[in-house]
Protein backbone atom coordinates (compact mmCIF):
# COMPACT_ATOMS: atom_id res chain seq x y z
CA UNK A 1 0.00 0.00 0.00
CA UNK A 2 1.40 3.30 -1.11
CA UNK A 3 1.43 5.33 2.41
CA UNK A 4 0.25 9.61 2.06
CA UNK A 5 3.47 11.65 3.13
CA UNK A 6 1.27 13.71 4.13
CA UNK A 7 -2.33 13.44 5.85
CA UNK A 8 -4.56 15.63 7.95
CA UNK A 9 -4.62 13.19 10.42
CA UNK A 10 -2.82 10.51 11.73
CA UNK A 11 -4.16 7.79 14.03
CA UNK A 12 -1.67 5.27 16.03
CA UNK A 13 -3.95 2.37 17.14
CA UNK A 14 -6.85 0.32 15.70
CA UNK A 15 -8.33 -0.37 18.85
CA UNK A 16 -12.15 1.14 20.24
CA UNK A 17 -10.55 4.57 20.97
CA UNK A 18 -8.75 5.01 17.65
CA UNK A 19 -11.38 3.59 15.26
CA UNK A 20 -14.12 5.73 17.16
CA UNK A 21 -12.02 8.70 17.00
CA UNK A 22 -11.04 8.08 13.03
CA UNK A 23 -14.82 7.70 11.70
CA UNK A 24 -15.14 11.01 12.94
CA UNK A 25 -12.34 12.45 11.93
CA UNK A 26 -12.71 11.34 8.27
CA UNK A 27 -15.91 13.78 8.24
CA UNK A 28 -13.58 16.89 7.72
CA UNK A 29 -10.21 15.24 6.50
CA UNK A 30 -8.23 12.64 5.48
CA UNK A 31 -7.22 10.19 8.27
CA UNK A 32 -4.42 7.41 8.36
CA UNK A 33 -4.67 4.51 10.75
CA UNK A 34 -1.61 3.19 11.76
CA UNK A 35 -1.77 -0.71 13.42
CA UNK A 36 1.25 -2.45 14.48
CA UNK A 37 -0.83 -6.01 13.17
CA UNK A 38 -3.45 -6.63 11.17
CA UNK A 39 -7.02 -4.52 11.78
CA UNK A 40 -8.89 -5.95 14.79
CA UNK A 41 -5.66 -7.58 16.66
CA UNK A 42 -5.89 -5.28 20.00
CA UNK A 43 -7.00 -5.50 23.96
CA UNK A 44 -10.22 -4.03 22.08
CA UNK A 45 -10.70 -7.66 19.94
CA UNK A 46 -9.90 -9.77 23.28
CA UNK A 47 -12.42 -7.79 25.30
CA UNK A 48 -14.66 -10.90 26.88
CA UNK A 49 -16.64 -9.03 30.08
CA UNK A 50 -18.43 -6.75 28.29
CA UNK A 51 -19.30 -3.09 28.12
CA UNK A 52 -20.55 -0.92 31.23
CA UNK A 53 -23.32 1.55 30.40
CA UNK A 54 -26.61 2.95 31.89
CA UNK A 55 -29.10 3.40 29.68
CA UNK A 56 -32.73 3.66 31.95
CA UNK A 57 -31.97 7.07 32.45
CA UNK A 58 -30.95 9.40 35.14
CA UNK A 59 -30.68 7.74 38.48
CA UNK A 60 -28.77 4.67 36.21
CA UNK A 61 -26.39 7.44 34.96
CA UNK A 62 -26.04 9.13 39.03
CA UNK A 63 -25.30 5.06 39.91
CA UNK A 64 -22.95 4.62 37.35
CA UNK A 65 -21.04 6.97 38.59
CA UNK A 66 -21.20 6.52 42.33
CA UNK A 67 -19.88 3.12 41.83
CA UNK A 68 -17.24 4.64 39.47
CA UNK A 69 -16.29 6.56 41.93
CA UNK A 70 -15.76 3.99 44.58
CA UNK A 71 -14.16 1.61 42.65
CA UNK A 72 -11.99 4.27 42.16
CA UNK A 73 -10.90 4.49 45.99
CA UNK A 74 -10.73 8.25 46.13
CA UNK A 75 -8.40 8.90 43.06
CA UNK A 76 -11.02 9.48 40.37
CA UNK A 77 -11.02 12.44 38.50
CA UNK A 78 -14.98 13.63 38.87
CA UNK A 79 -15.64 15.60 35.78
CA UNK A 80 -13.81 13.04 33.58
CA UNK A 81 -15.89 10.20 35.37
CA UNK A 82 -18.94 12.39 34.54
CA UNK A 83 -18.09 12.72 30.98
CA UNK A 84 -17.94 8.64 30.86
CA UNK A 85 -21.43 7.98 32.65
CA UNK A 86 -23.11 10.74 30.68
CA UNK A 87 -22.06 10.13 27.30
CA UNK A 88 -21.74 6.80 27.16
CA UNK A 89 -25.72 5.44 26.34
CA UNK A 90 -25.54 7.84 22.94
CA UNK A 91 -22.21 5.91 21.83
CA UNK A 92 -23.41 3.22 23.11
CA UNK A 93 -26.47 3.04 20.55
CA UNK A 94 -24.20 4.91 17.78
CA UNK A 95 -22.59 1.62 18.09
CA UNK A 96 -25.41 -0.48 17.77
CA UNK A 97 -26.42 1.66 14.85
CA UNK A 98 -23.25 0.75 12.62
CA UNK A 99 -23.99 -2.60 13.22
CA UNK A 100 -22.38 -4.04 16.83
CA UNK A 101 -24.34 -6.73 17.61
CA UNK A 102 -24.95 -7.31 21.20
CA UNK A 103 -26.66 -10.32 23.22
CA UNK A 104 -30.74 -9.69 23.64
CA UNK A 105 -33.06 -11.80 26.20
CA UNK A 106 -37.16 -11.29 25.05
CA UNK A 107 -36.04 -9.04 22.04
CA UNK A 108 -34.46 -6.71 24.69
CA UNK A 109 -30.83 -6.21 25.98
CA UNK A 110 -29.09 -8.50 27.97
CA UNK A 111 -27.87 -7.14 31.27
CA UNK A 112 -25.18 -8.77 33.70
CA UNK A 113 -23.47 -7.83 36.62
CA UNK A 114 -20.18 -7.74 37.65
CA UNK A 115 -17.45 -6.81 40.52
CA UNK A 116 -18.25 -3.51 42.24
CA UNK A 117 -21.39 -2.40 40.15
CA UNK A 118 -24.40 -1.95 42.38
CA UNK A 119 -26.63 -3.63 39.35
CA UNK A 120 -26.76 -5.35 36.02
CA UNK A 121 -25.49 -3.13 33.45
CA UNK A 122 -22.63 -4.84 31.37
CA UNK A 123 -23.75 -5.45 27.90
CA UNK A 124 -22.30 -8.52 26.04
CA UNK A 125 -22.11 -9.87 22.45
CA UNK A 126 -21.70 -13.65 21.83
CA UNK A 127 -21.55 -14.37 25.72
CA UNK A 128 -17.97 -13.12 26.61
CA UNK A 129 -16.81 -11.93 22.78
CA UNK A 130 -17.49 -8.50 23.40
CA UNK A 131 -14.88 -6.83 22.42
CA UNK A 132 -14.20 -8.84 19.47
CA UNK A 133 -17.74 -7.91 18.07
CA UNK A 134 -16.99 -4.29 18.97
CA UNK A 135 -14.10 -4.50 17.02
CA UNK A 136 -15.80 -6.23 14.27
CA UNK A 137 -18.83 -3.68 13.83
CA UNK A 138 -16.18 -0.68 14.13
CA UNK A 139 -13.28 -2.02 11.63
CA UNK A 140 -16.33 -2.72 8.96
CA UNK A 141 -18.22 0.92 9.58
CA UNK A 142 -14.74 2.77 9.54
CA UNK A 143 -13.33 0.65 6.23
CA UNK A 144 -16.79 1.90 4.22
CA UNK A 145 -15.12 5.56 4.77
CA UNK A 146 -13.55 6.12 1.97
CA UNK A 147 -11.21 9.53 3.67
CA UNK A 148 -9.56 6.43 6.15
CA UNK A 149 -6.51 4.81 5.10
CA UNK A 150 -4.94 1.90 7.09
CA UNK A 151 -1.21 0.85 7.50
CA UNK A 152 -1.43 -2.30 8.66
CA UNK A 153 1.95 -4.36 10.11
CA UNK A 154 3.25 -0.40 10.60
CA UNK A 155 4.76 0.62 13.44
CA UNK A 156 5.05 4.47 14.36
CA UNK A 157 8.61 5.05 15.86
CA UNK A 158 9.42 8.45 16.27
CA UNK A 159 6.96 11.49 16.97
CA UNK A 160 8.50 14.08 15.17
CA UNK A 161 8.46 17.57 17.16
CA UNK A 162 9.00 21.15 15.81
CA UNK A 163 8.67 24.24 17.60
CA UNK A 164 7.01 22.57 20.44
CA UNK A 165 4.54 20.62 18.66
CA UNK A 166 4.23 17.08 17.11
CA UNK A 167 4.16 17.59 13.29
CA UNK A 168 4.72 14.50 12.12
CA UNK A 169 5.42 10.51 12.81
CA UNK A 170 7.90 8.30 11.27
CA UNK A 171 6.86 5.07 10.24
CA UNK A 172 8.43 1.61 9.83
CA UNK A 173 7.79 -2.03 8.43
CA UNK A 174 6.74 -4.22 11.72
CA UNK A 175 5.71 -7.32 9.70
CA UNK A 176 7.67 -10.40 10.84
CA UNK A 177 10.56 -11.37 8.44
CA UNK A 178 8.61 -14.51 7.20
CA UNK A 179 5.17 -12.70 6.57
CA UNK A 180 3.80 -12.72 2.66
CA UNK A 181 3.05 -9.12 3.43
CA UNK A 182 4.16 -6.38 0.28
CA UNK A 183 5.77 -3.49 2.60
CA UNK A 184 7.91 -0.47 2.16
CA UNK A 185 11.37 -1.62 3.55
CA UNK A 186 12.60 2.33 3.67
CA UNK A 187 11.52 4.24 6.70
CA UNK A 188 8.63 6.76 5.64
CA UNK A 189 7.94 10.19 7.69
CA UNK A 190 4.00 11.55 7.64
CA UNK A 191 3.32 14.76 8.34
CA UNK A 192 -0.02 15.62 9.82
CA UNK A 193 -2.49 18.19 11.50
CA UNK A 194 -2.42 16.28 14.38
CA UNK A 195 -1.78 12.96 16.11
CA UNK A 196 -3.52 10.49 18.14
CA UNK A 197 -1.99 7.93 20.40
CA UNK A 198 -4.97 5.30 20.90
CA UNK A 199 -2.37 2.34 20.34
CA UNK A 200 -3.72 0.76 24.08
CA UNK A 201 -1.59 -0.51 27.07
CA UNK A 202 1.52 -2.37 28.19
CA UNK A 203 0.31 -5.44 29.83
CA UNK A 204 4.04 -7.08 28.42
CA UNK A 205 5.42 -4.71 30.52
CA UNK A 206 4.79 -7.84 33.21
CA UNK A 207 5.57 -11.59 32.70
CA UNK A 208 2.32 -12.72 33.60
CA UNK A 209 -0.76 -10.67 31.71
CA UNK A 210 -3.80 -10.97 29.96
CA UNK A 211 -2.97 -9.02 27.39
CA UNK A 212 -1.71 -9.63 23.58
CA UNK A 213 1.53 -9.79 22.21
CA UNK A 214 0.92 -6.34 20.80
CA UNK A 215 0.48 -4.46 24.37
CA UNK A 216 3.79 -3.00 24.49
CA UNK A 217 3.03 0.65 25.20
CA UNK A 218 5.01 2.03 22.06
CA UNK A 219 2.22 5.49 22.34
CA UNK A 220 3.14 5.93 25.87
CA UNK A 221 6.70 5.67 25.47
CA UNK A 222 6.99 7.54 22.25
CA UNK A 223 4.97 10.26 24.03
CA UNK A 224 7.11 10.69 27.16
CA UNK A 225 10.53 10.62 24.55
CA UNK A 226 8.71 13.57 22.62
CA UNK A 227 7.93 14.88 26.05
CA UNK A 228 4.65 14.32 26.93
CA UNK A 229 3.73 14.15 30.77
CA UNK A 230 2.48 10.85 31.99
CA UNK A 231 0.25 10.50 34.87
CA UNK A 232 -0.78 7.94 37.49
CA UNK A 233 1.51 5.22 36.29
CA UNK A 234 1.97 3.46 39.34
CA UNK A 235 -1.39 2.38 39.44
CA UNK A 236 -1.52 -0.83 37.19
CA UNK A 237 -4.91 -3.36 37.78
CA UNK A 238 -4.51 -7.21 37.48
CA UNK A 239 -7.10 -9.15 36.67
CA UNK A 240 -7.77 -11.48 39.75
CA UNK A 241 -9.08 -14.44 37.36
CA UNK A 242 -5.85 -15.47 35.10
CA UNK A 243 -5.83 -19.12 34.51
CA UNK A 244 -3.10 -20.81 36.14
CA UNK A 245 -1.92 -24.10 34.60
CA UNK A 246 1.32 -24.92 33.54
CA UNK A 247 1.80 -24.98 29.79
CA UNK A 248 -1.40 -22.96 28.89
CA UNK A 249 -1.51 -19.14 28.78
CA UNK A 250 -2.70 -16.50 31.02
CA UNK A 251 -5.90 -16.79 29.42
CA UNK A 252 -8.59 -14.26 30.76
CA UNK A 253 -11.47 -15.80 32.94
CA UNK A 254 -13.52 -12.89 32.68
CA UNK A 255 -14.99 -11.15 35.92
CA UNK A 256 -18.58 -11.80 34.24
CA UNK A 257 -18.55 -15.28 35.76
CA UNK A 258 -18.35 -14.01 39.41
CA UNK A 259 -20.96 -12.15 38.49
CA UNK A 260 -22.82 -14.81 37.64
CA UNK A 261 -22.03 -16.36 40.95
CA UNK A 262 -18.54 -18.51 40.87
CA UNK A 263 -16.81 -18.38 44.08
CA UNK A 264 -13.19 -18.31 44.68
CA UNK A 265 -11.98 -21.12 47.07
CA UNK A 266 -8.11 -21.57 48.38
CA UNK A 267 -6.46 -25.00 48.42
CA UNK A 268 -8.57 -26.31 51.74
CA UNK A 269 -11.86 -25.74 49.46
CA UNK A 270 -12.48 -22.64 51.57
CA UNK A 271 -14.36 -19.58 49.83
CA UNK A 272 -12.32 -17.12 51.46
CA UNK A 273 -13.69 -13.56 49.94
CA UNK A 274 -15.31 -12.84 53.49
CA UNK A 275 -12.16 -12.07 55.34
CA UNK A 276 -11.68 -9.18 52.85
CA UNK A 277 -14.59 -7.69 51.74
CA UNK A 278 -18.44 -7.33 52.30
CA UNK A 279 -18.75 -7.95 48.51
CA UNK A 280 -17.25 -11.48 48.42
CA UNK A 281 -16.76 -11.92 45.37
CA UNK A 282 -17.95 -8.93 43.50
CA UNK A 283 -15.55 -6.61 45.34
CA UNK A 284 -13.26 -4.40 43.20
CA UNK A 285 -10.48 -6.04 40.92
CA UNK A 286 -7.78 -4.86 43.55
CA UNK A 287 -9.36 -6.08 46.97
CA UNK A 288 -9.87 -9.36 44.92
CA UNK A 289 -6.66 -9.83 43.40
CA UNK A 290 -5.19 -9.19 46.65
CA UNK A 291 -7.22 -11.58 48.49
CA UNK A 292 -6.33 -14.47 46.18
CA UNK A 293 -2.26 -13.88 45.49
CA UNK A 294 -2.33 -14.33 49.95
CA UNK A 295 -4.72 -16.69 49.75
CA UNK A 296 -2.35 -18.96 47.54
CA UNK A 297 0.73 -17.89 49.55
CA UNK A 298 2.72 -20.93 50.51
CA UNK A 299 5.11 -21.45 53.80
CA UNK A 300 7.88 -21.69 51.59
CA UNK A 301 8.89 -18.53 49.72
CA UNK A 302 8.19 -18.44 45.70
CA UNK A 303 5.68 -21.45 46.39
CA UNK A 304 2.00 -20.47 45.58
CA UNK A 305 -0.90 -22.73 46.66
CA UNK A 306 -3.81 -23.11 43.88
CA UNK A 307 -6.49 -21.00 44.23
CA UNK A 308 -9.73 -21.84 42.07
CA UNK A 309 -12.84 -20.51 40.32
CA UNK A 310 -15.96 -22.51 41.65
CA UNK A 311 -19.00 -22.60 38.92
CA UNK A 312 -19.67 -26.09 39.97
CA UNK A 313 -23.09 -24.97 41.93
CA UNK A 314 -24.63 -22.71 39.35
CA UNK A 315 -27.36 -24.27 38.11
CA UNK A 316 -29.73 -21.73 36.42
CA UNK A 317 -28.08 -21.15 33.29
CA UNK A 318 -25.86 -23.18 30.54
CA UNK A 319 -22.46 -21.95 31.03
CA UNK A 320 -21.40 -23.39 27.70
CA UNK A 321 -24.07 -21.42 26.16
CA UNK A 322 -23.37 -17.95 28.28
CA UNK A 323 -19.45 -18.37 28.11
CA UNK A 324 -18.84 -19.86 25.08
CA UNK A 325 -15.27 -18.50 24.04
CA UNK A 326 -13.94 -19.58 27.55
CA UNK A 327 -15.80 -23.16 27.64
CA UNK A 328 -14.03 -23.83 24.36
CA UNK A 329 -10.75 -23.08 25.35
CA UNK A 330 -10.91 -24.33 29.25
CA UNK A 331 -11.96 -27.94 26.96
CA UNK A 332 -8.62 -27.43 25.28
CA UNK A 333 -6.97 -27.93 28.17
CA UNK A 334 -9.45 -30.52 29.49
CA UNK A 335 -11.19 -28.43 32.28
CA UNK A 336 -15.37 -27.67 32.29
CA UNK A 337 -16.83 -25.25 33.83
CA UNK A 338 -19.84 -27.05 34.90
CA UNK A 339 -17.80 -29.91 36.25
CA UNK A 340 -14.20 -28.84 37.48
CA UNK A 341 -12.40 -26.56 39.48
CA UNK A 342 -10.01 -24.28 37.59
CA UNK A 343 -7.05 -23.21 38.96
CA UNK A 344 -6.66 -18.72 38.66
CA UNK A 345 -4.25 -16.29 39.49
CA UNK A 346 -3.77 -12.35 38.85
CA UNK A 347 -1.81 -11.06 36.11
CA UNK A 348 -1.41 -7.70 34.97
CA UNK A 349 -4.38 -6.93 32.92
CA UNK A 350 -5.34 -2.87 32.61
CA UNK A 351 -3.17 0.62 32.66
CA UNK A 352 -5.21 3.08 34.64
CA UNK A 353 -2.24 5.65 33.89
CA UNK A 354 -0.78 6.60 30.57
CA UNK A 355 -0.09 10.10 28.89
CA UNK A 356 -1.76 12.63 30.91
CA UNK A 357 -4.62 14.44 29.16
CA UNK A 358 -7.59 16.77 29.51
CA UNK A 359 -11.17 16.09 28.78
CA UNK A 360 -10.61 16.31 25.56
CA UNK A 361 -7.91 14.14 24.86
CA UNK A 362 -5.00 17.03 24.92
CA UNK A 363 -1.91 16.07 25.73
CA UNK A 364 0.79 18.13 27.65
CA UNK A 365 2.54 18.64 24.01
CA UNK A 366 0.39 20.22 21.03
CA UNK A 367 -0.44 18.48 17.99
CA UNK A 368 -0.35 15.16 20.60
CA UNK A 369 -3.60 13.99 21.71
CA UNK A 370 -4.49 10.48 23.68
CA UNK A 371 -7.46 8.25 24.13
CA UNK A 372 -8.14 4.79 25.52
CA UNK A 373 -5.79 2.75 27.63
CA UNK A 374 -3.22 5.28 26.42
CA UNK A 375 -4.58 7.86 27.70
CA UNK A 376 -5.15 8.86 31.74
CA UNK A 377 -7.99 11.49 32.20
CA UNK A 378 -7.88 10.31 36.31
CA UNK A 379 -11.54 8.72 35.00
CA UNK A 380 -10.38 5.23 36.58
CA UNK A 381 -8.93 6.60 39.55
CA UNK A 382 -6.46 4.42 41.40
CA UNK A 383 -8.84 1.47 40.32
CA UNK A 384 -11.08 0.92 37.08
CA UNK A 385 -14.39 0.05 37.76
CA UNK A 386 -15.68 -3.48 35.46
CA UNK A 387 -16.00 -2.95 31.90
CA UNK A 388 -15.28 0.84 32.16
CA UNK A 389 -12.71 0.07 29.43
CA UNK A 390 -14.26 -0.22 26.17
CA UNK A 391 -16.93 2.60 26.93
CA UNK A 392 -13.89 4.74 28.19
CA UNK A 393 -12.61 4.33 24.14
CA UNK A 394 -15.90 5.08 22.99
CA UNK A 395 -16.51 8.35 24.57
CA UNK A 396 -12.92 9.68 24.95
CA UNK A 397 -11.96 8.83 21.60
CA UNK A 398 -14.88 10.65 19.79
CA UNK A 399 -13.47 13.31 22.56
CA UNK A 400 -10.39 13.18 21.23
CA UNK A 401 -11.05 13.60 17.65
CA UNK A 402 -13.33 16.98 17.99
CA UNK A 403 -10.68 18.73 20.04
CA UNK A 404 -8.22 17.97 16.96
CA UNK A 405 -10.85 19.47 14.62
CA UNK A 406 -11.52 21.97 16.92
CA UNK A 407 -8.22 23.17 17.69
CA UNK A 408 -7.67 23.49 13.49
CA UNK A 409 -3.91 22.86 13.33
CA UNK A 410 -2.41 23.28 10.53
CA UNK A 411 0.04 21.06 8.57
CA UNK A 412 3.94 21.83 9.08
CA UNK A 413 6.97 20.63 7.46
CA UNK A 414 9.30 18.80 9.30
CA UNK A 415 13.22 17.88 9.32
CA UNK A 416 14.81 15.57 6.94
CA UNK A 417 13.91 12.08 8.07
CA UNK A 418 17.05 9.99 9.60
CA UNK A 419 18.75 7.22 8.06
CA UNK A 420 17.43 3.82 8.00
CA UNK A 421 18.31 0.93 10.33
CA UNK A 422 19.89 -2.14 9.77
CA UNK A 423 18.67 -5.40 10.34
CA UNK A 424 19.63 -7.01 13.51
CA UNK A 425 21.53 -10.17 13.57
CA UNK A 426 20.03 -13.20 15.19
CA UNK A 427 22.33 -13.37 18.04
CA UNK A 428 21.18 -9.99 18.76
CA UNK A 429 17.58 -10.97 18.62
CA UNK A 430 18.06 -13.54 20.76
CA UNK A 431 20.08 -10.69 23.34
CA UNK A 432 17.01 -9.01 22.92
CA UNK A 433 14.21 -11.45 23.42
CA UNK A 434 16.04 -12.46 26.55
CA UNK A 435 16.66 -8.87 27.73
CA UNK A 436 12.70 -8.66 27.04
CA UNK A 437 12.13 -11.82 29.36
CA UNK A 438 14.22 -10.79 32.12
CA UNK A 439 13.00 -7.05 32.34
CA UNK A 440 9.15 -8.77 32.39
CA UNK A 441 10.20 -11.10 35.00
CA UNK A 442 11.89 -8.37 37.25
CA UNK A 443 9.16 -6.24 36.76
CA UNK A 444 6.39 -9.16 38.13
CA UNK A 445 8.58 -9.68 41.10
CA UNK A 446 9.51 -6.32 42.25
CA UNK A 447 6.45 -3.80 40.89
CA UNK A 448 3.74 -6.58 40.85
CA UNK A 449 0.32 -6.90 43.41
CA UNK A 450 2.95 -6.22 46.67
CA UNK A 451 5.66 -3.73 45.99
CA UNK A 452 8.22 -2.03 48.68
CA UNK A 453 10.75 0.44 49.00
CA UNK A 454 13.93 -2.37 48.68
CA UNK A 455 12.25 -3.95 45.58
CA UNK A 456 11.36 -1.01 43.85
CA UNK A 457 14.95 0.05 43.52
CA UNK A 458 15.80 -3.20 43.15
CA UNK A 459 13.56 -2.94 39.87
CA UNK A 460 14.41 0.06 38.89
CA UNK A 461 18.17 -0.90 38.84
CA UNK A 462 17.36 -4.29 36.60
CA UNK A 463 15.69 -1.61 33.79
CA UNK A 464 18.38 0.64 34.24
CA UNK A 465 20.39 -2.23 33.22
CA UNK A 466 18.17 -3.52 30.27
CA UNK A 467 17.80 0.21 28.80
CA UNK A 468 21.90 0.46 28.61
CA UNK A 469 22.13 -3.20 26.91
CA UNK A 470 19.40 -2.12 24.32
CA UNK A 471 21.23 1.01 23.76
CA UNK A 472 24.26 -0.61 23.07
CA UNK A 473 22.31 -2.89 20.58
CA UNK A 474 20.73 -0.03 18.84
CA UNK A 475 23.79 2.41 18.84
CA UNK A 476 25.24 0.04 16.33
CA UNK A 477 23.22 1.88 13.49
CA UNK A 478 20.92 -1.17 13.70
CA UNK A 479 16.65 -1.78 14.44
CA UNK A 480 13.98 -4.13 14.49
CA UNK A 481 10.53 -4.27 16.04
CA UNK A 482 11.32 -6.44 18.88
CA UNK A 483 14.23 -4.21 20.26
CA UNK A 484 11.61 -1.36 19.27
CA UNK A 485 9.45 -2.78 21.69
CA UNK A 486 11.98 -3.76 24.06
CA UNK A 487 12.80 -0.05 24.26
CA UNK A 488 9.30 0.97 24.81
CA UNK A 489 8.56 -1.77 27.28
CA UNK A 490 11.94 -0.83 29.29
CA UNK A 491 10.02 2.96 29.31
CA UNK A 492 6.95 2.39 30.85
CA UNK A 493 8.26 -0.06 33.54
CA UNK A 494 10.52 3.03 34.42
CA UNK A 495 7.18 4.89 34.42
CA UNK A 496 5.49 2.69 37.23
CA UNK A 497 8.57 2.23 39.10
CA UNK A 498 8.98 6.17 39.55
CA UNK A 499 5.56 6.77 40.51
CA UNK A 500 5.37 3.58 42.70
CA UNK A 501 7.99 4.77 44.57
CA UNK A 502 6.66 8.12 44.85
CA UNK A 503 3.27 7.34 46.24
CA UNK A 504 4.34 5.92 49.76
CA UNK A 505 0.82 4.93 50.35
CA UNK A 506 -1.43 2.19 49.66
CA UNK A 507 -5.22 3.00 47.04
CA UNK A 508 -6.53 1.17 44.83
CA UNK A 509 -3.99 -1.39 42.89
CA UNK A 510 -1.03 0.21 44.53
CA UNK A 511 -0.36 -1.69 47.89
CA UNK A 512 3.01 -0.86 49.35
CA UNK A 513 4.03 -3.62 52.05
CA UNK A 514 5.89 -0.81 53.71
CA UNK A 515 2.96 2.01 53.44
CA UNK A 516 -0.01 -0.53 53.88
CA UNK A 517 -2.40 2.52 54.85
CA UNK A 518 -4.24 5.23 52.02
CA UNK A 519 -2.97 8.28 53.52
CA UNK A 520 -5.39 11.17 51.80
CA UNK A 521 -3.71 13.79 53.51
CA UNK A 522 -1.10 13.77 51.08
CA UNK A 523 -1.75 11.17 48.16
CA UNK A 524 -5.41 11.99 47.35
CA UNK A 525 -3.55 13.61 44.30
CA UNK A 526 -2.55 12.32 40.80
CA UNK A 527 1.14 11.58 40.10
CA UNK A 528 3.30 13.28 36.68
CA UNK A 529 5.86 12.00 35.69
CA UNK A 530 8.08 13.94 33.04
CA UNK A 531 10.87 13.04 30.67
CA UNK A 532 13.47 14.46 33.49
CA UNK A 533 12.47 11.70 35.61
CA UNK A 534 11.01 13.44 38.63
CA UNK A 535 7.56 12.34 39.99
CA UNK A 536 5.45 15.36 41.19
CA UNK A 537 1.79 15.13 42.51
CA UNK A 538 -1.17 17.08 41.59
CA UNK A 539 -4.87 18.02 42.10
CA UNK A 540 -7.06 17.67 39.81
Amino acid sequence: MAIPGRVDFLVMGAGVAGLRAAVELARHGEVLVVTKESLGESNTHYAQGGIAVATEGEADVALHLKDTVNAGDGLVYGPAAEVLVSEGPVRVAELIEWGAAFDKEAGELLRTREGAHSLPRILHANGDATGAEISRSLVAFARSHKRIQFAEWTMVTRLVVADGRVVAADLADAAPPAADIAMDSEPRRISARSVLIASGGAGQVYSDTTNPAVATGDGIALAHEAGAALADMEFYQFHPTALALKGAPRFLLSEALRGEGAYLRNARGERFMERYHPLLELAPRDVVARAIAREGMGDAPGIMRAVHLDMRHVRDIDLHRRFPGISAFLARHGLDLARDLIPVRPAAHYLMGGIKTDLAGRTTLAGLYAAGEAACTGVHGANRLASNSLLEGLVFGARAAQAMLEDGLACEASDALPPGTAALSEADEGRVEDLIAGSQTSMWSCAGLLRQESTLREGLAAQSACEGSLAAIAGLGRGSRRLFEAQALTTVAKGILHAALARTESRGAHFRNDYPRRDDGNFEQHSVFDKSGKVAFEKW
